[in-house]
C-alpha cells in the first residue's frame, strides 16, 4: 500500500507534537519541510543540510518513508550516530508507533546511521527523553 507524503507528514507532526518537541521546529516541519537534527548536549536543533540530507532522502526514497527528526549523538564505542525518526508506509504499524511516543524511554523504532561504520547503520529500538531545550536526546 502505497501511502501519500501528505497522509505521512500529518502524522510526522501529530507524533512532533506528541513528542514535546520544540514548536517552531514543528512548524518549519509542516511549512516548509525542513528536518531538523537535535544536537547534543541540550538538543538544539538545527536544519539537515548537505551530505546530512542526502543520506535522510537516499533513506525515504529507499524506505517508502518520512524522516520527521533526527537524533544525533556520540558513543565512545560506536562514534557519531544519527537515529532517524519516521512514519513509515505501512499505516497498519502507526498506532504501534503512536503508542512508543507515550513511552519513548522504552524505546522508538528508528533508522540509526553510523558515520564511523556505515555497514553498522540498522534498523531497531532506541530510547528517547525530551531536553529542556524542548529537543530529543537518544538515551541507549
Amino acid at each position: 500500500m502505497r501511502i501519500s507524503v501528505e497522509e505521512k507528514k500529518a502524522e510526522a507532526i501529530e507524533r512532533m507534537k506528541a513528542l514535546g518537541i520544540f514548536p517552531q521546529t514543528i512548524k518549519q516541519f509542516k511549512d516548509e519541510s525542513y528536518i531538523s537534527i537535535s544536537e547534543p548536549p541540550l538538543g538544539a536543533f538545527y536544519w539537515a543540510e548537505g551530505e546530512d540530507l542526502e543520506r535522510i532522502r537516499q533513506f525515504e526514497a529507499e524506505h517508502d518513508a518520512l524522516v520527521y527528526v533526527v537524533i544525533r549523538c556520540y558513543f565512545k564505542e560506536l562514534g557519531k550516530t544519527d537515529a532517524y525518526l519516521f512514519v513509515s508506509d505501512y499505516a497498519e504499524e502507526w498506532e504501534t508507533d503512536r503508542q512508543s511516543i507515550n513511552h519513548p524511554e522504552d524505546g522508538l523504532f528508528a533508522y540509526v546511521y553510523n558515520h564511523d561504520a556505515p555497514w553498522c547503520s540498522e534498523m531497531g529500538d532506541i530510547g528517547v527523553a525530551r531536553t529542556v531545550a524542548a529537543g530529543l536526546q537518544r538515551t541507549w
